[in-house]
């Protein structure tokens, strides 16, 4: 997570934190997280950023153990919250030494289980004393917190210690210890990142976009009972179960969340959407899986579901368990541990919870979550948060709650959400409401929509038809003053969330309403931010090769559900700009039509011009590739790039769609663009700070024998070229040529060439003598001052083809030797080795 990334980079930072006289600022740097056994996750995102083996040392078991460590002053120390006294203790004992302790705050974990809830047996007879039992208990891991903070409060500040919390849900008594007091007295954390920001920047969904109450949801369904305007096929069921819907209703509650998911959600993301289905109590839990079975069995569906509780539930005599009634009908035992990653596998659609896995659980794949408890404060906002993770083709998420009033989850949301649209009651006649307000600005009429929707449907359409359907109300926009287009555009984007939303719950009848979803969709994206930013004659010009006819099923309009504005026309630079920035995407371009066969044209190359565009504006992405190895950037760069690829679905859906049917394709296209971004992006001086690796290596020269003081092209050129091509045969890599094995910077004025020209001249005349001129299509030398010296920076690309190096008087092969990288050396493969490595990596060779 992006909480458990921060911990770790401040981690390693405040390790090599040096004051005024390059001493070391603290001697070790501990790191306590909430699990009673370490957060594996935790563990390996800090590993991530580990240069040297040894650094990061995990205390998992005794208090001796961390004790040792810290008399040790290992320099990266993560254990656990209950060792906290023992921390507390040892620092203050070891008075000549400075610690930072990095805190992150329990928020309840996956375990869940309440203290009241960890008895063998739950005694309360009937589901009301269920949920009287379990509401309100605390948590261990807040009861750690409370012993935590108390440990705190009664040592007092120590001179030699500081702490860094990290929490997403602040607790009054953590911001009065570790805030900052305001002038008024109250206390704020010294830094936030709240949801608004996250929301806004893409690294969550926000979860109250789509959030109903059951009554307004009942209320929704209704009032269209009568209205000929809306299908209400979907909702009939509902209508004649629900006027009087008993808390306790178990089977009524699990129709309404099947039907419901099936007709609303079961086909989001992809079709691999799940839902969990949020309990009062842990027999309830148990009551509600066996509902869940019996009702999906009843109705034929192909979903499978899951419950998590702990312990043992005894219910009308039986007792149940997590593991048991997971098992049931299953050929083998799912114990409690693998219930997670169960959850995992494409038939199971429907977790059932109480506690556990209430908070702390990361599924992406989740989309939809049905709450039948009181939550409030904290918990209501961990709860409904587990549905905000992102994932290839997840647009947005559903909550129905039955337990909860709006006002209430609103409440409890607004410290840390800053604002939030979440309102009681929807009536679907408000998109009526909008439609009128929209056409009395004159911006449109019915027939420009009709217009749009008959290109926008009719598959043999094309960009040209489909920019003329909409330039008439583009312009008009235009013609507005800037109240009224600030108004229009408001009322647009309204329209636009109003419908997103009722979709979710009601089929519309009217198909008019569909037809102005899709124009308004697609009209919002052209209108320019300020008129006053934009000449007339740029806003003339917009490019609309970057939109593209999606083909729809037959029957009656599907619109999506959630469309994703795109920025407005203008706003955003274009990618590059430069000739050579567009001549690599041509290269790109063109290699791809080469390998493939394709006739991939300039639309295709404006989709990676926003694709490239959009990557260059992510700062985290560029912060990696500046001072990790190429496997860590790539683990950054793929999930990144896949979710642009999504983006492109309606822009180019024809791209989109070869890339995912032709797995090679799509591998090839995202190594391109890797090795693209990664030319751009690295530094020098960084890389300095790595060891050599698979994908990184240090050369102390080109041509010079710096032990014998002599030009040495045979052998000195020849290693040089040998990595290079090493290289270009495996994952392609950085060759850093001016500096020694130890990372010393000597500087490729050691070659004795006469300047940093005729040195890149000899560099590419050596390319192309021993390994091709293809293979210097593939490399991007470039030298960089690091240190008052002058090194070459060769970035190298996976080559499409196999690449030989011919060197006379050195090559032990007829054609030339093919190398690849093992570890941090290249190696030379015999020739049998040779084509079976070739057959592999090459396969159309």
């Amino acid at each position: 997570s992006g909480k458990s990334f921060t911990i770790a980079w401040l981690a390693h930072r405040l390790s090599v934190l040096q004051d005024a006289d390059d001493r070391r600022v603290f001697d070790s740097v501990v790191v306590v997280t909430d699990r009673r056994v370490l957060d594996r996750q935790l563990q390996r995102t800090i590993r991530q950023f580990e240069q040297t083996l040894g650094v990061v040392e995990n205390i998992d078991h005794t208090s001796r153990q961390l004790r040792e460590a810290l008399e040790a002053g290992r320099t990266i120390i993560v254990t656990t919250l209950q060792k906290f006294p023992v921390i507390a203790e040892q620092i203050g004992e070891l008075p000549g030494k400075r610690f930072a302790v990095i805190v992150d705050e329990a928020h309840s974990s996956q375990s869940g289980e309440s203290t009241k809830s960890l008895k063998a047996v739950l005694a309360a007879g009937n589901l009301e004393e269920a949920a009287q039992e379990e509401a309100g208990a605390r948590t261990p891991e807040e009861e750690i917190d409370e012993r935590v903070l108390e440990e705190i409060r009664s040592r007092g500040r120590l001179p030699n210690l500081s702490t860094f919390a990290f929490t997403a849900t602040p607790k009054p008594k953590t911001l009065e210890l570790f805030g900052s007091k305001r002038p008024d007295g109250k206390f704020e954390p010294f830094h936030r990142y709240t949801m608004r920001q996250a929301i806004e920047e893409g690294f969550i969904l926000d979860v109250l976009a789509s959030y109903a109450t059951y009554k307004a949801y009942w209320r929704l369904l209704k009032t269209i009972e009568d209205d000929p305007r809306y299908d209400k096929r979907k909702a009939e069921h509902l209508l004649k179960s629900f006027v009087e819907l008993h808390p306790h209703a178990i089977g009524e509650k699990v129709a309404v969340c099947v039907e419901h998911f099936a007709a609303q959600a079961a086909t989001e993301i992809g079709g691999r959407a799940k839902a969990m289905i949020v309990t009062r109590s842990r027999l309830h839990a148990v009551r509600t899986k066996i509902a869940l079975d019996g009702y999906l069995a009843e109705k034929g569906h192909p979903w499978k579901a899951l419950v998590a509780f702990s312990g043992t539930v005894k219910d009308g005599g039986e007792s149940y368990t997590e593991s048991g009634m997971n098992s049931a009908g299953q050929d083998r035992v799912i114990s409690d541990r693998q219930t997670a990653a169960e959850f995992e596998k494409p038939e199971y659609r429907f977790l059932v919870v109480a506690s556990k896995f209430q908070t702390g659980f990361d599924q992406p794949l989740l989309h939809t979550m049905y709450v039948d408890k009181k939550l409030g404060g904290v918990n209501a906002v961990q709860t409904l948060s587990r549905l905000n993770r992102t994932h290839p083709g997840k647009q947005g998420t559903m909550v129905l709650d039955f337990a909860n009033e709006a006002d209430e989850i609103k409440k409890a949301f607004e410290p840390y959400y800053e604002t939030t649209l979440l309102s009681e009651e929807t009536d679907p006649n408000l998109l009526y409401e909008v439609q009128g307000r929209l056409l009395d600005f004159g911006v449109f009429a019915t027939n420009d929509v009709e217009s749009f929707a008959r290109v926008y449907f009719d598959p043999r359409s094309n960009q040209d038809r489909l920019y003329a359907a909409l330039e008439p109300a583009r312009q008009r926009f235009v013609d507005l003053d800037p109240d009224e287009a600030g108004d229009f555009r408001g009322q647009l984007t309204d329209y636009v969330r109003l419908y997103s939303f009722l979709s979710q719950v009601l089929t519309f009848a009217d198909p008019d309403l569909e037809k102005l979803y899709v124009f308004a969709r697609h009209l919002r994206r052209l209108l320019p931010a300020d008129k006053d930013e934009l000449p007339r004659e740029v806003q003339q010009n917009i490019d609309m090769e970057s939109f593209r006819i999606q083909r729809t099923s037959r029957g009656r309009i599907k619109l999506e559900r959630h469309g994703e504005p795109l920025e407005p026309a203008g706003s955003k630079p274009r990618a590059g700009g430069g000739a050579e920035e567009l001549e690599a995407l041509s290269r790109i371009i063109e290699a791809l039509n080469e390998r493939f066969g394709l006739n991939l044209g300039p639309e295709h190359r404006v989709t990676l011009e926003q694709i490239r565009a959009a990557l260059e504006k992510d700062a985290g992405l560029d912060a990696s590739a500046k001072v990790n190895t190429r496997e860590n950037v790539r683990l950054t760069f793929d999930p990144k790039v896949e979710d642009k690829i999504q983006e492109i679905v309606e822009t180019n859906f024809d791209l989109y769609k070869r890339i995912t049917d032709d797995p090679d394709f799509g591998r090839a296209l995202k190594n391109f663009l890797f090795d693209d971004y990664m030319r751009r992006h690295r530094r020098a001086e960084e890389l300095l700070k790595l060891q050599e690796s698979k994908t990184l290596e240090f050369k102390s020269s080109l041509r010079w024998n710096l032990q014998e003081d002599r030009k040495d092209d045979k052998h000195v050129t020849h290693a040089a070229l040998k990595t290079i091509a090493a290289f270009l045969n495996t994952e392609g890599g950085d060759l850093l040529i001016g500096v020694d094995d130890d990372r010393k910077v000597l500087g490729i004025e050691h070659d004795r060439l006469e300047n940093d020209d005729k040195f890149m001249r000899h560099l590419a005349q050596a390319v192309r003598n021993g390994l091709g001129d293809r293979a210097g299509t593939c490399i991007d030398p470039k030298t960089q001052i690091v240190e008052g010296k002058t090194v070459c920076l060769v970035s190298c690309q996976r080559s499409p083809d196999p690449v030989y190096l011919r060197w006379k008087g050195v090559e032990k092969t007829d054609g030339g030797d093919l190398y690849v990288r093992t570890g941090p050396g290249s190696v030379r493969l015999g020739e049998e080795d040779a084509k079976k490595y070739v057959a592999t990596r090459f396969p159309s060779k």
